[in-house]
């Protein structure tokens, strides 16, 4: 299937689920000769769209890459997007506009892909190894995030795109390219923080005088420089991870530098830069996991964190950084972000099965039982203390060794500025510089927990497998690991394992299509809407 049949798939899916126009909720289940019809009567036309079950965040999704409008029918999304646009709400037009560009540059964006992916998995293969379980240490993972780019998001259409990115600028510092670029610095006032690594630069590296009262700090080539004396000289090799804006250290991957740019992912309104407090929340976050864990010493040895408390922010949102210092003693393990395991190696199978093979004698679903109870526990728990983490696919590593020919697993966190907190139950709210990170019950925290460790982390993985099996395993796992909380899990059995439908988000409606004010969202990564409990149709 072509690039813009299955951009325009995903996107008209996303509609259905969304309920945007009221496709949904409003619209006719018609049964056809080739199959399920969702149709809609609105403003004098007839808009129709061929569906078929998908039953992971909608009942249905879209089969055929085209919207019928009174007979007619339209198969590119700026046709498509053009009569949803008019048939919109006039205040909310311009927000179809956006999403319009979004999808021209994902789709221009896919087509590259398409054309560079075996050049890239070539190289990678060159450079790495022909087996992505030889792929060890950190430097290894920066390969899987390489391979991670080049998949689909679980819920948002146009993931792929890098809004107000040229091509040219998309192939210089994407992970999907795995580039190495150097970055700028500038030097303010300040004397250098004694612990900074020993690599970092003076202001004589930067090409600026010795000037022993400033420090510098980097900013990377894409973004516009905001404050301090911009030094002439680039330094430091860097390679971008999954995230784009944070990159790895060449010399060094154990730190990584995560920086701002004037661009966008997952919606117009999801900007990558980094407002004031967000550094400050990720380092209490991390420092709230520790305390959990020395509560809990069983996960003492199999939940690693990122040390992020090494971070400067100077109030400007494209003018700041954390600087990310991950574990030792990793140089033996593979180090594989979650978001890769469905992902293509360059065998041409997936890096789930060459895994499987390496630790758990090919099969799969031990391999996904191992991962999921580990998961499950860890984040239940967290829940008992009144706490729910948005440490989706990206921010969660899958560490794989052997110990005496044993297999080991553990889990590596990152980026913890994001979570949830009860504060009838979690006693440590007083690091924290978000007020939307608290409340007096557990619903956003059972929302968080669904959307995040629930659908992206694990189900996801079921579904892009399409292996039922795997949803069994989940269902069991979740429901062994809720029952261990006792009392405190009652939430996250109604919430989760019993309701009828589960909360789903709505990242276009709130990051692209609508403003704040018409869609309702406090944060846009966490609107939802509802889908069905697919938990419950495995049982």
């Amino acid at each position: 299937m072509s690039a813009a049949s299955t951009l325009a798939l995903r996107v008209l899916s996303t509609l259905i689920r969304e309920d945007v126009l009221g496709l949904r909720t409003r619209g006719l289940l018609v049964a056809m000769d080739d199959g399920p019809w969702i149709q809609l009567e609105l403003g004098g036309r007839l808009l129709a769209v061929a569906v078929a079950a998908d039953n992971f965040q909608a009942e249905y999704g879209a089969r055929r890459p085209l919207l019928e409008v009174n007979g007619t029918e339209l198969t590119t999304l700026d046709d498509i997007l053009a009569v949803l646009r008019e048939l919109a709400d006039p205040e909310d037009r311009g927000g179809y506009d956006t999403f319009a560009d979004e999808c021209r540059q994902t789709l221009a964006t896919m087509e590259l892909h398409d054309e560079v992916q075996g050049d890239v998995l070539a190289g990678l293969a060159e450079r790495y190894g022909d087996d992505p379980t030889d792929w060890t240490g950190l430097g290894g993972s920066l390969a899987f995030d390489t391979l991670a780019a080049f998949l689909d998001h679980p819920v948002y259409p146009t993931a792929r795109g890098r809004i107000g990115l040229t091509s040219a600028q998309v192939r210089a510092y994407t992970p999907e390219f795995h580039p190495t670029f150097q970055l700028r610095w500038v030097a303010v006032p300040g004397p250098a923080k004694a612990d900074w690594p020993e690599w970092w630069p003076t202001t004589a590296d930067i090409g600026l005088p010795e000037l022993t009262d400033h420090t510098t700090l980097p900013i990377h080539p894409l973004t516009e420089v905001v404050d301090g004396i911009l030094g002439p000289i680039p330094y430091l090799d860097v390679v971008p991870t999954l995230s784009t804006r944070t990159v790895a250290v060449v010399q060094d991957p154990r730190f990584h530098l995560k920086l701002p740019l004037a661009t966008a992912t997952l919606g117009a309104r999801n900007r990558r830069t980094i407002k004031a407090g967000v550094l400050v929340d990720g380092a209490a976050g991390e420092r709230l996991m520790h305390e959990v864990i020395a509560h809990e010493p069983r996960f003492l040895t199999t939940i690693l964190n990122a040390d992020e408390q090494m971070y400067y922010e100077s109030g400007h949102e494209l003018f700041a950084v954390l600087l990310r210092r991950y574990p030792e003693d990793l140089d033996d393990a593979l180090v594989v972000p979650l978001a890769a395991f469905a992902a293509q190696a360059p065998s041409g199978r997936r890096v789930i099965d060459h895994l499987a093979d390496r630790f758990y004698e090919g099969n799969v679903l031990d391999l996904y039982d191992a991962f999921v109870t580990l998961l499950l526990d860890w984040q239940t728990t967290l829940f008992g203390y009144g706490i729910a983490l948005e440490s989706h696919q990206q921010n969660t590593s899958v560490i794989f060794d052997r110990v005496d020919g044993v297999t080991r697993i553990r889990l590596l966190y990152k980026d913890n500025d994001g979570l949830r907190i009860n504060r009838q139950r979690c006693a440590d709210r007083g690091e924290f510089t978000d007020p939307r990170m608290f409340g007096d019950d557990d619903r956003a925290l059972t929302d968080l927990f669904t959307t995040i460790t629930v659908h992206l982390c694990t189900a996801s993985l079921a579904f892009a497998l399409a292996d039922k099996d795997m949803l069994g395993i989940l269902r069991t796992r979740l429901t062994e690991a809720i029952d261990r909380l006792g009392p405190d899990g009652a939430s996250l059995r109604a919430d989760l394992l019993d309701a009828d439908r589960l909360p789903v988000k709505a990242m276009v409606t709130a990051g692209t299509l609508l403003s704040k004010q018409r869609s309702g969202a406090a944060d846009i990564n966490k609107h939802y809407t509802t889908g069905p409990n697919y938990l419950r149709l495995a049982q």
